[in-house]
């Protein structure tokens, strides 16, 4: 027999527990069809890569987990890890490919399904070494059979590959990471960029908070001093800014057993965020003592 489908995933069920309106959801689903390509960009905590595979599933419009892949990229990661690269063997080398050249052999045998590759931290590898020719394939008028070319490793020019019609790319970039240099000039004309914020002054937050079991007290404290503390980090353009601010995830308790009480909040203030402000204003910890202090008080 064959498998079970999928269950089918629509745009109602992508928004459960997600911040974001319908229509802000719907641009970004849009923008991923039309460019094929999308980046979700934003400060550490809004969600981002809960947010990628909410619009993976959208696209494909079934929960399948067969047609997503998912990598993250590092300053190690390389062209012969992504697409194609000789490997040691047992007894020499072999041509070995790369997850995403399998992972577009599987979207070229299903070309009427949609398939989503995500990649995690983005900016944080080599662009142009791990992309290669790909840098051109991927765009979204270089797709398909009639644009295939040889690959650095291929073994004549009658060898070639393309990046199939049917398949997303889904990045995401941390815009708080002080290490990372900005996405070139080449890859942002390629991409569509979506920005996430913080998501504290949605209504649909509260609400979250409260039916996980938050008193409603406890809740209004959380987004009254969260939205101060990032009102202080947004100002400080000298060192920060808005690219800074911190997000709502640290307080979105999924799958918890814990009881989401004052102890709770604390926990997270003293083992989460604290750690995340020393490394904001590593040479001012008076500072960051005193912005404890206010969320702690």
């Amino acid at each position: 027999d064959p498998p079970p489908l999928p269950p089918l995933f629509s745009i109602n069920d992508a928004l459960q527990d997600v911040f974001l309106s319908k229509d802000e959801f719907v641009d970004m689903l849009d923008a991923l069809g039309r460019k094929r390509n999308l980046i979700l960009e934003g400060p550490p905590g809004v969600g981002k890569t809960f947010l990628a595979r909410r619009l993976a599933y959208a696209q494909i419009g079934y929960k399948d987990r067969r047609r997503i892949e998912m990598v993250q990229f590092h300053q190690s990661y390389a062209y012969e890890d992504f697409v194609q690269g000789w490997r040691p063997s047992e007894h020499n080398f072999r041509l070995k490919n790369g997850v995403f050249f399998d992972f577009c052999l599987r979207a070229q045998e299903e070309p009427d399904t949609p398939h989503v590759f995500i990649i995690d931290e983005i900016n944080r590898g080599n662009l142009s070494k791990i992309l290669g020719e790909l840098l051109m394939l991927i765009e979204v008028d270089k797709r398909g059979p009639d644009f295939a070319i040889p690959l650095t490793y291929s073994r004549s020019s009658e060898e070639t590959f393309y990046v199939p019609e049917n398949l997303y790319l889904l990045g995401m970039m941390n815009t708080a990471d002080r290490s990372l240099a900005m996405v070139d000039y080449a890859l942002r004309r390629r991409f569509s960029f979506a920005a996430l914020k913080p998501a504290f002054d949605s209504p649909l937050f509260k609400t979250f908070l409260t039916d996980q079991g938050v008193d409603l007290e406890l809740a209004n404290r959380i987004i009254e001093r969260m939205n101060a503390l990032n009102e202080v980090i947004g100002d400080d353009e000298k060192n920060l800014g808005p690219g800074f601010k911190i997000g709502h995830s640290f307080f979105c308790p999924l799958g918890t057993e814990e009881s989401l009480d004052e102890e709770w909040y604390k926990r997270i203030i003293r083992s989460e965020i604290e750690p995340l402000l020393h490394e904001y204003w590593f040479d001012n910890s008076e500072r960051v003592a005193e912005l404890v202090a206010d969320l702690l008080r």
